[in-house]
């Protein structure tokens, strides 16, 4: 358990998914009051538990985030009823392009574009702006946390939708968290490389360092803590990034061309 436990109105979002549950475990403790939203409801109240046996106080919220609008309403309500402290956006969706398909299934683009991108986006704007009012009257301001992924790096043909969306959210993160600074909040973007989570597993193909939703939580509270601006795991992750910026486009684009889901 880490220091940044001591946060007294957290909010998980995703919270039934791999990552998610184990963020909501990582700072569950007496003390600690949790609102964990998810979309299925056997998982969300395993964490639930796990999280109340650990000491907290838990509320869950069943919803699919894909709805926009009640999204911003669910999460409106409950930090009027108890404001939040630190928020962290884990609710997402990888996939990538069918094997009979020539390009990415526009409905799954779609639906990608709302869950990896708009939703998260919109709801850590709506809550900044609430925590930057508050932090008018208070020493300090709430933290919010964006999970993004290392695939927001790369143009990648078998995943656009997935890459896309997540650059999408790095992009805005990174802004967010430019222009919420001064007024008392912060924001950090985490961008992970391969986690062995069930939804994880799905995905075809070789997973080179791939880490635990433990260790990965465990480090996202270290730099939420920090209020560090960017997380990239695992190092190796970052040269990755690098390597892409400064490759000629065409050796880039041929080497990108040739990657495949399952190699």
């Amino acid at each position: 358990m880490t220091e940044s436990s001591a946060c007294t109105r957290i909010l998980v979002t995703g919270a039934s998914g791999g990552l998610g549950g184990a963020l909501a475990r990582n700072y569950a403790k007496t003390g600690v009051n949790m609102s964990l939203w998810g979309r299925d409801p056997t998982r969300l109240e395993a964490v639930a538990s796990q999280c109340r046996a650990a000491g907290a106080e838990v509320q869950v919220q069943l919803l699919d985030i894909a709805d926009v609008d009640a999204a911003l309403a669910a999460l409106a309500k409950a930090d009027s009823a108890a404001p939040f402290d630190l928020a962290l956006f884990a609710s997402g969706q990888g996939d990538t392009r069918a094997a009979c398909d020539l390009v990415e299934d526009s409905r799954l683009v779609a639906r990608l574009g709302t869950v990896n991108f708009t939703a998260p986006a919109a709801m850590a704007a709506a809550l900044a702006g609430r925590m930057a009012q508050r932090a008018k009257n208070q020493n300090g301001g709430g933290r919010i946390v964006l999970i993004s992924s290392a695939a927001a790096f790369h143009a990648l043909p078998f995943a656009a939708a997935y890459s896309g969306t997540k650059a999408g959210l790095s992009r805005f993160a990174d802004a967010l968290r430019i222009g919420v600074a001064p007024l008392g909040v912060s924001v950090t973007l985490v961008s992970p490389g391969f986690i062995d989570t069930a939804a994880g597993r799905k995905v075809p193909g070789p997973k080179p360092m791939l880490m635990t939703a433990d260790a990965v939580a465990a480090r996202i509270a270290i730099a939420a803590e920090r209020r560090q601006a960017h997380l990239v795991l695992p190092w190796p992750f970052v040269a990755l990034r690098w390597l892409d910026r400064v490759l000629p486009r065409p050796l880039r684009d041929r080497l990108l061309a040739n990657l495949t889901p399952s190699g």
